[in-house]
């Protein structure tokens, strides 16, 4: 008789991001979702590297408390322009001010994600950097852009998943999906050493 499949643990989704659960998804592994509940205000002269890491930990560890059986994930992204964070503009005022500032600049998007797990100690956290290089845009193209896609709830104000990517330049990156919000690669690299098994 062949043996059967190991068992995984459970697996939570600390975000209610549906970008990342699309993006979870895309494992065909069964997963629940879950509200990290972290405040994700900055604190003074943290670095966006640095926020995003700390943030990633955070949703992690405080669904991993609620949940210590199941591994889980929690992930952050923060826009680092020049060293300066932009975070999801909320409005389209505040996203017209940050195409403005972006137009003609690298930004690096820094995805950071944890994986943990209570029950077995279990945690390790990767950040996956994309160089993003963004054309001199036109006020009119942003404008256009804006109305057309309304990304007022991504970092930095662009889907590069759609018409976002139209005012780019370049996107460098070794990890394709960190720039929507869940490097996977990283991702199934710690769900594999936090002892789940991929399909």
């Amino acid at each position: 008789m062949p043996d059967s499949a190991p068992l995984n643990r459970p697996l939570v989704l600390g975000s209610t991001s549906r970008y990342r659960r699309e993006l979870l998804s895309r494992l065909a592994l069964p997963f629940d979702v879950a509200a990290p509940e972290v405040d994700e205000t900055p604190r003074a002269g943290e670095s966006p590297c640095d926020l995003a890491l700390r943030l990633a930990r955070a949703k992690a560890q405080a669904v991993a408390h609620h949940h210590p059986e199941a591994v889980v994930i929690g992930s952050d992204q923060v826009a680092d322009l020049a060293g300066s964070p932009l975070g999801k503009p909320g409005t389209h005022e505040r996203a017209v001010e940050q195409l403005r500032r972006m137009r003609g600049q690298t930004v690096v998007f820094q995805t950071a994600v944890t994986v943990a797990c209570q029950a077995t100690g279990f945690e390790a956290t990767d950040i996956a950097p994309v160089e993003v290089r963004f054309r001199d845009l036109s006020d009119a193209e942003i404008e256009r852009y804006l109305r057309a896609e309304q990304p007022y709830d991504c970092a930095g104000s662009a889907k590069s998943e759609g018409l976002g990517i139209s005012l780019l330049d370049a996107i460098v990156s070794d990890d394709p999906t960190a720039l929507v919000g869940l490097p996977l690669i990283r991702t199934c690299r710690m769900l594999r050493a936090a002892g789940l098994v991929l399909p």
